[in-house]
């Protein structure tokens, strides 16, 4: 015998909702409310709420009997002058005198523009800023510089525009997108560089003159001197090319120099004075110090913590790195 195939029996009605708003009953209709699967016994349940429309009558209404004194003018010119009803009875059936029906025919016929409608207000259809470059933008593709090239020369003569701002006003002139240009073809302009890899192997030693802005992470090296630093590192995990020692100094110049946090040292990759605090080549980026934080187990941290305060407490109370 073939399987019995499920049946559906839905069941659809609607329902007639009062609410009270403001003193008014607002007559809401909800549909379909509901459906039954009898084969589930799942009851699927969905409200869509549809308004009740107004009556003829009252659209009639709307138009035969307005409201608003415009409107009113509108239509009793319009009764006497498109559909030729006498002017008494216009006048009556709007609530005119006769005299003063005839006053605003005198006017309506001498006045070019009768204002019955209100004009929708719109935006501002122009761009002061773009207008005032349009010129200037143009004669510079035509150049062949692209939109980034001449927002950044519009900022340099006190016309700033975004490349995208930049980008709408070609395309209004109908110029295409510039094809894609080689490294090489592109103007001269600070570029990201390659720098090289923290590694202890190539530190060198050899009489030089260098810049840094860190120079006064110096004034501690007496002080990591008295304390043994490189000591309190040797449980500490480390590399042949950053040993354990050249980590910590890397991770606690940060700290002296107070550096918020380990992202914030790629601008300060390139400084000399830094890299030889560390006894590197170069800083370590931020990478390396990110995933050296996390390879410290706290067992080790608490084990540099504890040697920290046996080398530098007697000192440290004594005055002993205080120099006079």
């Amino acid at each position: 015998m073939p399987p019995r195939q499920p049946t559906r029996a839905p069941l659809r009605g609607f329902a007639l909702h009062f609410s009270l708003y403001k003193g008014r009953h607002n007559h809401i209709l909800w549909g379909p409310l509901f459906s039954l699967d009898t084969t589930g016994c799942c009851l699927y349940h969905g409200l869509v709420a549809i308004k009740v429309p107004k009556d003829l009558t009252d659209c009639r209404r709307f138009f035969l009997e307005p409201q608003h004194p415009k409107q009113r003018q509108y239509e009793a010119l319009r009764s006497f002058f498109v559909d030729d009803e006498p002017s008494s009875e216009v006048a009556a059936h709007f609530a005119y005198t006769p005299g003063s029906f005839r006053v605003l025919c005198h006017q309506f016929r001498r006045d070019p523009h009768p204002a019955f409608f209100l004009e929708p207000h719109h935006g501002p259809q122009s761009q002061p800023q773009k207008s005032a470059a349009r010129d200037l933008i143009v004669s510079l593709r035509k150049q062949n510089h692209s939109s980034y090239e001449i927002s950044e020369m519009l900022q340099q003569k006190g016309k700033p525009l975004s490349p995208t701002a930049v980008q709408e006003v070609l395309r209004q002139e109908g110029f295409a997108r510039l094809p894609r240009r080689r490294e090489e073809e592109r103007p001269p302009r600070p570029r990201p560089t390659l720098e090289a890899v923290a590694d202890v192997r190539e530190f060198s030693l050899r009489p030089r003159t260098l810049t840094t802005e860190c120079g006064g992470l110096f004034l501690f090296i007496p002080d990591l001197l008295r304390l043994h630093v490189d000591t309190l590192a040797a449980p500490l995990p480390g590399s042949q090319m950053i040993p354990a020692p050249h980590a910590l100094r890397a991770l606690l110049a940060m700290k002296l120099w107070c550096v918020e946090r380990k992202s914030h040292v790629m601008s300060l990759v390139c400084d000399e004075g830094l890299a030889l605090f560390a006894g590197l080549n170069v800083t370590p980026k931020k990478s390396y110090l990110s995933e050296y934080s996390s390879r410290l187990r706290p067992s080790q941290v608490s084990g540099l913590l504890a040697g920290w305060q046996r080398v530098a407490g007697d000192q440290l109370f004594a005055g002993g790195l205080v120099q006079p």
